[in-house]
């Protein structure tokens, strides 16, 4: 973990470059020390059946959710998440400084007796693989 997940508005797609987005996000995260980098990931998922306000058809919305495992304290997660949200809202500044777009960004943690996970990819990193 973190897992980052954006979703966003379809009029938006051929606006958008996610790749340096989640590498710039997995950088940082990772820079703080306290994430993993073989746990980390990102994924974008167009919607394209949305409504934004009164349904004009260049009004825009993405939402930035980004989930972390339990253990974190509270100070910790405030950091991350105005760190993560400035990103978030700097990379956006093509489509803001040009059109209207709603611009969101959660920050979740995950229950540790409902989270189930199985990765084989830390080891690659933690000099065990």
């Amino acid at each position: 973990m973190p897992h980052f997940i954006v979703d966003y508005s379809g009029n938006l797609h051929d606006r958008l470059d996610f790749q340096p987005l989640f590498k710039q996000l997995h950088e940082y995260v990772v820079s703080t020390g306290v994430f993993p980098l073989g746990g980390v990931r990102s994924r974008a998922i167009r919607c394209d059946d949305f409504r934004v306000a009164d349904g004009r058809e260049d009004f825009a919305y993405i939402n930035l959710s980004m989930k972390i495992g339990p253990g974190r304290d509270d100070s910790l997660k405030q950091e991350v998440s105005e760190t993560v949200f400035a990103i978030f809202c700097e990379w956006m500044k093509p489509v803001t400084d040009t059109g209207y777009c709603q611009i969101s960004f959660e920050l979740t943690e995950l229950d540790p007796v409902f989270k189930f996970n199985k990765n084989n990819i830390h080891s690659l990193f933690s000099g065990n693989g």
